[in-house]
């Protein structure tokens, strides 16, 4: 038997030891904290709190149909969605192991022995299955939650970038990473975690096609990958949907058309763009602008995911979180902003002083024809802010503990080295 079979046969039965431990230790019902929001959104097909999980929802709904009919067992179907998907994670977590490992022991031309697969699928088998095994992956494998297949996109795409690695300088390769940009799109709709994915992907294009990197060129490319992390949580994941918001109020109350209407000039421009953009990378030859495109085409495509929380929130269950069912409601749902902001690059600290409040948005809400004013946004002037403030929250428990902890008095001012 060859190396490869080996390889799967081997993946396989990592993937039926999880399942069955995690499916004979499952949870027979509601887990605590926000399981039970998750089991009856998805069975109802509601809208969980935000930014939102519609994968999720709707894969759990799926599971729920193995009840058949038996609402007693809805919530243990559900968990075996989890239990599944985790133990998915584990078998995608073997076979990156073992393309590592691989790649490490074998080199160029080098005939692939029978100790040198004992010692490959060897590594697979301790480091896939000591994961699977650990206190809280095993716990979020048993229970309704996003992260047992926030786990699963995450482990698909790292496994993703390693086949595309692995067969770089073929022909179709890059198919690979079309599939990595897909599988991301869809993780939006998991959980943000699998966004940290990003920086590996580009530094694994990297040093692919540049075997030998100096250090120069190391930063310029790390600067790239926090850059195009933050073009996705940011760019595409909010600031996409405010355009969308900002041209659906301009073409409802200056221009007079109905809800909605600019939304669908919005989409169209967006989609006219990528298409374009698609359409001269070929004409003219340009492999990488085509891959960037068809990479945030693909992205966004997985990202559209979110359009069932819009078409549910129209439904009106009776789970609504934001009521999503507008481009400013829907907008305020993806920036989390009923969490409110803290500082983490610059900003104040626990006894910072107030000096003045100012205004940083508008807020609007959807009225009979138009969109209405529903207040402001605002936040402090503080009087002094510092670089990395990490100890900035003004609830009395806090700062006692701050002082307490660190030994500081009334008057001193928290900076970064103390």
């Amino acid at each position: 038997m060859n190396y490869s079979k080996i390889n799967t046969i081997t993946g396989w039965l990592c993937f039926s030891i999880a399942a069955i431990t995690y499916i004979l230790t499952l949870d027979q019902s509601v887990s605590f904290w926000d399981c039970g929001e998750f089991i009856a959104s998805a069975f109802r097909m509601q809208v969980v709190h935000q930014p939102g999980a519609p994968i999720v929802s709707m894969i759990q709904r799926l599971f729920s149909t193995l009840a058949l009919g038996d609402k007693n067992m809805i919530a243990y179907f559900m968990n075996v969605s989890s239990a599944l998907a985790s133990a998915g994670t584990i078998l995608f977590l073997f076979w990156t192991i073992t393309a590592l490992a691989k790649k490490t022991i074998i080199k160029k031309a080098e005939e692939i022995t029978s100790a040198k697969i004992i010692s490959i699928i060897g590594a697979g088998l301790v480091g896939a299955l000591a994961y699977a095994f650990s206190d809280s992956f095993w716990f979020s494998a048993v229970e309704a939650e996003v992260y047992a297949m926030s786990s699963l996109c995450t482990a698909i795409v790292f496994w993703g970038i390693l086949k595309w690695e692995s067969i770089a300088n073929e022909l179709k390769a890059d198919r690979w990473l079309l599939f990595v940009a897909y599988i991301m799109g869809l993780s939006i709709g998991v959980h943000l975690l699998n966004l940290l994915a990003i920086p590996a992907l580009i530094f694994v294009y990297y040093f692919k096609k540049n075997p030998n990197p100096n250090w120069k060129s190391i930063l310029k490319v790390f600067m790239i990958s926090i850059l195009a992390l933050a073009f996705v949580q940011f760019g595409i994941i909010q600031y996409m949907i405010s355009f969308a918001a900002n041209f659906d109020y301009f073409f409802v109350n200056t221009i007079g058309l109905g809800f909605g209407s600019g939304i669908l000039f919005f989409s169209t421009l967006v989609i006219g763009a990528l298409v374009y953009g698609v359409l001269y990378s070929i004409r003219k030859h340009k492999k990488g602008l085509n891959l960037i495109m068809l990479f945030t085409t693909l992205l966004i495509f997985g990202y559209s995911s979110f359009a069932v929380l819009i078409i549910r929130a129209h439904a009106k269950p009776n789970l609504n979180n934001t009521d999503p069912e507008n481009a400013f409601n829907f907008l305020s749902y993806v920036n989390r902003s009923q969490y409110g902001d803290r500082p983490l690059l610059y900003g104040e600290n626990y006894n910072s002083e107030k000096i003045d409040i100012k205004e940083t948005g508008k807020l609007y809400r959807k009225g009979k024809d138009k969109y209405e004013s529903a207040g402001t946004k605002s936040e402090y002037v503080f009087a002094d802010k510092t670089l990395a403030p990490r100890m900035y929250s003004d609830k009395e428990e806090h700062i006692n503990f701050y002082k307490n902890y660190m030994g500081f008095d009334d008057a001193h001012q928290p900076t970064i080295s103390r």
